[in-house]
């Protein structure tokens, strides 16, 4: 009896001590750290206007539509995409004729809304959606074939815009992990900012 008795007393109280530590004092320690260390990224990466208005996160995907912007990738989180709170991608395979289908018109639909030629290769980022839905990048291929139509809808030189596509533009990771991509959020922002918008 003794022994179940010390035995359940060591084990409750191990059970507190690691409730403390785990649920209590590491959570404090981490996010103060992140606080410290880390403040933009630790609160989400948030953007805000001059206004103090936010305008989203760098690392959430959001809808653009229209000429004057870049477009993002498909996404396929939600409804109507772009909807954080039902992250997930379409979950259609390879052999599905309904993507099959759905990317034969995206790639159709860029060429066009591009000024493409009909046989114009098209980035794959351009018309399959993410896995999460709400990547915020996009091929640096990608942004240099939508940069004409942007320029040209704003009424900057193909120049400008290139040059904003590149300071929006993240290399590799450590310069060796993935592709270089180009935020879409921050690069529509700059370049409201050029057109005064």
């Amino acid at each position: 009896m003794n022994t179940i008795v010390k035995e359940t007393t060591t084990a409750v109280l191990a059970t507190l001590l690691f409730a403390v530590v785990l649920c209590g004092i590491y959570p404090v320690v981490i996010w103060g750290a992140g606080q410290l260390l880390f403040p933009h990224q630790a609160n989400g990466s948030l953007i805000e206007r001059s206004d103090r208005t936010m305008v989203g996160s760098e690392l959430l995907g959001q809808n653009f539509a229209g000429a004057k912007y870049f477009h993002p990738r498909p996404s396929a989180a939600g409804a109507n995409g772009y909807d954080a709170a039902s992250s997930s991608g379409s979950n259609l395979g390879p052999t599905s004729q309904k993507l099959m289908d759905a990317v034969k018109q995206r790639v159709a639909d860029y060429r066009t809304e591009n000024g493409l030629a009909a046989d114009a290769l098209v980035p794959g980022d351009a018309v399959t959606a993410s896995g999460s839905g709400l990547d915020p990048h996009i091929s640096v291929k990608n942004a240099s074939l939508q940069s004409a139509r942007v320029a040209k809808a704003r009424g900057l030189s193909v120049d400008l815009v290139k040059t904003e596509v590149d300071k929006a533009t993240a290399e590799a990771q450590f310069g060796i992990l993935g592709e270089a991509g180009v935020n879409v959020l921050t690069l529509n922002l700059a370049l409201d900012k050029i057109s005064g918008r």
